[in-house]
């Protein structure tokens, strides 16, 4: 018997009915505003098991042999959520019905889910669905180490699958460069390559994206209504820049790529204007590559020992007026934001944006994002900005271990499935208008020590597919119980999309 205990994330409101459709064949009919999206079905329903043509409702009825369960994707404005859906299984008809096509593509991924588990028997069953939170992301950093473009396309449709729509790409930090920028050729020519410190010979790697590759990514991705966030690390998280460009820098140099992970006292120079000129092009950059509203500037981990004692930036701090160093990071942080504020696109910065901003303030469009823990972002939804939630201490950061032992890989902490299930971006003592101001949340696989693919796609599940419930239930209707229970299905899902996961017991998570 199908409940709603069948599907990850777990849908809103669930009814069955006795029967089944004994099928491998579909016949998709679709209204218009559906069309481009009902071959990407029929692509993602054959590869489950579901055999599918396509047709338009004005086109004559195509034959096809043995039963066959016909879809219909249609349009209802009266669905109120513009993510939300419908679907109806009864007899050989399956409906699908939503207001927007993303609410459709989520439609989708329920019948695909179906579809894996059900072994050629589809089941009547009746899904009213919606997402209790707008932003439902994952971050992957291939900054510390690089990652082929069929890989983040392979992780942007597990992502989907389970109904997450932002993919945050950590494009540049201390061990790597990876968007090419014109007239920053060493951007990518030199800070894309560092020495590998596993091995003693001087072996070298990295890698960058071209552009071909990005615009494919944003392409796929959009295609799976997920908007691609690139981030551009500002002011720290800068030694890759510096070993191109170390004019750039307080002291001038040398710099090389970081091969080390940690917080380097090496930033980029607050009182060189050609720092901000750099930035122009790269944000023109990625204004040309990214069309989605958002740009992730970074902000974290920025010492200021070398401002502290740079002739540029002292004289950046006095020419401005401000009274210390930490000032002037709140000054780049306005500066920066309002860059991407004139090429149309809203400003994203981790928690540290907060900071020194007592005399500047920051500006009202900058997004932050709480990873430190839950504090940055209860601050920054008081003073009236959105809040994007992903503390480490709640179960986001899916670099920690799985489990304790020294065999398993990851950093040294410990974030169970169940620490990822339990994550809210809600806290209880945030306030109505707080609450309001929080878009959502999303999973950050950083990548330090993870050295191919396959291992980043091994520490993402399952935890991913606990916060994307998380974040489309919604606090209220969360039950891990029922969640542990599902995920034993899930798991033969993702077996099928051969996805490398942790396998270990929950009783032991």
């Amino acid at each position: 018997m199908i409940t709603h205990t069948s599907f990850i994330p777990a849908v809103q409101n669930l009814s069955t009915e006795t029967g089944w459709v004994e099928t491998r064949n579909a016949l998709i009919h679709f209204e218009p505003m559906f069309e481009r999206l009902s071959f990407l079905a029929k692509e993602q329903l054959s590869k489950a098991g579901l055999l599918s043509s396509v047709q338009s409702p004005n086109q004559a009825e195509l034959f096809v042999q043995g039963s066959v369960l016909k879809i219909y994707l249609q349009e209802d404005k009266n669905i109120v959520h513009d993510e939300g859906y419908e679907l109806f299984i009864s007899g050989k008809t399956a409906k699908l019905k939503a207001k927007t096509e993303a609410g459709m593509f989520y439609a989708l991924q329920t019948l695909r889910q179906l579809v894996y588990s059900s072994e050629a028997k589809i089941p009547y069953i009746t899904v009213k669905d919606y997402p209790a939170f707008e932003w439902r992301g994952f971050m992957l950093d291939t900054s510390r180490h690089y990652y082929s473009a069929d890989f983040i396309k392979k992780m942007i449709d597990l992502a989907s699958f389970h109904k997450l729509n932002r993919f945050h790409w950590h494009l540049t930090d201390d061990q790597g460069w990876r968007l090419p920028v014109k007239a920053y050729e060493k951007l990518t020519e030199v800070g894309a390559w560092r020495d590998d410190p596993r091995y003693s010979w001087g072996a070298i790697k990295g890698g960058f994206y071209s552009e071909e590759e990005i615009k494919s990514v944003v392409a796929y991705a959009r295609e799976r209504h997920v908007i691609v966030v690139p981030e551009i690390e500002t002011p720290g998280h800068a030694s890759a820049i510096l070993a191109s460009y170390p004019e750039l820098g307080c002291t001038g140099g040398p710099y090389a790529v970081e091969t080390r992970y940690g917080i380097f006292k090496e930033v980029l120079c607050a009182g060189n204007d050609a720092v901000f000129s750099m930035l122009e092009k790269v944000f023109d950059t990625v204004c040309e590559l990214f069309p989605g509203p958002y740009v992730h500037i970074g902000g974290d981990e920025c010492p200021h020992e070398r401002w502290e004692e740079c002739p540029k930036c002292q004289k950046r701090i006095k020419d401005e007026g401000l009274e210390n160093a930490s000032e002037l990071q709140s000054w780049i942080t306005v500066k920066v934001s309002k860059m991407l504020e004139e090429r149309g696109k809203i400003p994203i910065g981790w928690d540290e944006v907060l900071d020194g901003t007592e005399k500047l303030g920051l500006p009202k469009n900058v997004v932050v994002q709480s990873w430190r823990g839950v504090e940055g972002g209860i601050k920054a939804s008081s003073l009236g900005h959105k809040v994007i939630m992903s503390p480490l201490t709640d179960g986001c950061y899916l670099d920690y271990k799985h489990f304790d032992t020294e065999e398993e890989p990851g950093m040294h902490k410990v974030t169970t499935v169940a620490d990822s299930y339990n994550y809210s971006p809600i806290k209880p003592e945030m306030t109505k208008e707080q609450r309001e101001n929080v878009l959502g949340g999303q999973g950050n696989i950083w990548t330090e020590v993870m050295y191919a693919s396959k291992i980043a796609e091994y520490m993402a599940f399952p935890r991913l597919s606990a916060i994307s419930e998380s974040l489309w239930l919604g606090e209220e209707k969360k039950d891990f119980i029922s969640f542990a229970k599902r995920l034993v299905k899930h798991k033969q899902r993702l077996d099928r999309l051969n996805v490398l996961y942790y396998k270990g017991q929950l009783s032991a998570q």
